[in-house]
């Protein structure tokens, strides 16, 4: 007679486990424990049995380590470049992927030119538990996407079972499910979506794929903190978490925020456009405006993401207000920087700000707020449009401004000198603690400054 199933109360946040419901959980979050049900017997799901854990280990008790054969993770391209560099030089074959990202940000877009292309390499299946497959047949026509017509199976199905069992028919090798949130099992009780049908899905397909060698992406929906939606355990059980942030327009990045066959400190750049989600392999032409015309109001810096140095021009118009009082418009720009550099500026300079201003970032990309190496180009580009004097276009200017008027240091400074060279910047300030001797070799002239009235005196000068 089998055992009756176990019950656990799960936090949805953290994924902390309790024998009983209560109020609060230890990580502070309340009204978050959800009723899980937890077989207490091994569980056969499609082929084969699945034994406990994530990696499908088939138990054998322990092992000394020197008896344990090591095996490098085979690395393959996908042919999109940008993914290919977040995933640190490719897919690792027979690992477990998440994407997720806001609805419209492109995850289905991405992964479908990636199913027609992994088709051309190995036996694929697209599982679509969101859409017919006539809509999705459409979007592969639409975006013309390149496939293989005899490798390519598409399958509407909510069963997880039903898709391991396709998966072993077909000899599947790549497959793609969308989403974790719509698919169940006979494992777990609850609806779609509840954290015990995400976390038992989750471990039953990737179990099935360590077990068989099965490469797979799972797409996973988001909650209103534009976090992935479930239970915490979700994000340890696979092998890599991507996540598409949507910037305004057609912009994308891609950053890995787990990644155990990798590092995650790069950042792919993507453009939505009517072919697809392009792979962007020189950001920074998208992120300079690219006119020939010098004009006020407009400086050129450097942003660091992840471990990628992207050359972007930030833009200043100061009018004069018609209202009472002026305007602060910013797009792509934290609002409080703005109005702790304008303070800076008037403290220091004594420069009178009675202007409706403007700020943009070239591109449409949103720059965090901790990213402070712009501090010193967003000001020279007020001082600009304010007293109407041009920066050459040949100017990039880095560096963070305190409170006091001093210039601190960023980090990655040299990095960020030699992309700007690359580039074909003549001329680069950056704070006088970030100058290294290696930059005179680059054949540009660097200029270090130490508060904010060194910086003017030069570029205005």
């Amino acid at each position: 007679m089998a055992k009756p199933a176990k019950i656990e109360f799960v936090c949805t946040d953290c994924g902390m486990n309790y024998t009983r419901w209560q109020g609060q959980c230890r990580c502070g979050a309340w009204n978050t424990l959800t009723e899980m049900k937890i077989s207490t017997t091994k569980k056969s799901v499609g082929h084969g049995t699945i034994a406990s854990g994530y990696a499908g280990g088939t138990g054998g008790g322990s092992k000394k380590i020197n008896d344990i054969e090591t095996t490098e993770a085979e690395k393959q391209l996908t042919g999109i470049g940008e993914l290919d560099r977040v995933l640190s030089g490719g897919v690792t074959t027979g690992s477990v992927n998440i994407i997720s990202g806001d609805p419209g940000a492109g995850k289905t877009t991405l992964l479908s030119d990636l199913i027609a292309r992994m088709s051309k390499l190995t036996p694929s299946l697209y599982c679509t538990a969101e859409e017919s497959l006539s809509q999705f047949k459409n979007r592969v026509q639409r975006l013309k996407l390149d496939y293989n017509s005899d490798e390519l199976y598409l399958l509407s199905e909510t069963s997880v079972e039903a898709i391991i069992d396709e998966l072993h028919n077909n000899k599947i090798k790549f497959a793609v499910i969308d989403s974790i949130q719509a698919v169940v099992t006979s494992n777990a009780n609850g609806s779609p979506g509840s954290p015990s049908q995400v976390k038992s899905a989750a471990q039953s397909l990737t179990q099935y794929c360590k077990q068989n060698d099965v490469t797979m992406f799972i797409i996973a929906h988001v909650n209103k903190n534009n976090e992935i939606a479930g239970p915490q355990t979700l994000v340890h059980i696979v092998d890599a978490l991507l996540h598409i942030d949507t910037n305004d327009g057609q912009i994308r990045t891609l950053r890995a925020n787990k990644n155990r066959f990798g590092d995650i400190d790069t950042v792919g750049i993507f453009k939505m456009c009517e072919r697809g989600m392009l792979s962007v392999d020189n950001p920074s032409e998208i992120f300079l405006s690219g006119s020939t015309t010098e004009s006020p109001g407009s400086a050129i810096t450097c942003i660091r993401k992840g471990n990628r140095n992207l050359l972007l021009e930030i833009q200043c118009l100061t009018t004069e207000t018609e209202a009472e009082f002026p305007q602060r418009v910013c797009v792509g720009l934290n609002m409080n920087r703005i109005k702790m550099l304008t303070g800076i500026l008037r403290k220091h300079t004594k420069t009178k700000i009675y202007h409706d201003t403007f700020f943009n970032i070239v591109g449409g990309l949103k720059i965090d707020e901790s990213e402070t190496c712009i501090d010193l180009a967003l000001v020279t580009a007020l001082l600009s449009s304010l007293n109407d004097f041009v920066i050459p276009r040949t100017t990039c200017i880095m560096g963070e401004l305190s409170l006091n008027g001093d210039v601190r240091p960023i980090d990655s400074g040299v990095p960020r000198v030699k992309e700007a060279a690359q580039h074909g910047f003549s001329e680069i300030f950056i704070p006088f603690r970030n100058y290294h001797k290696s930059m005179e070799e680059l054949g540009v002239k660097v200029s270090p400054v130490k508060t904010i009235h060194e910086l003017i005196a030069l570029i205005s000068g």
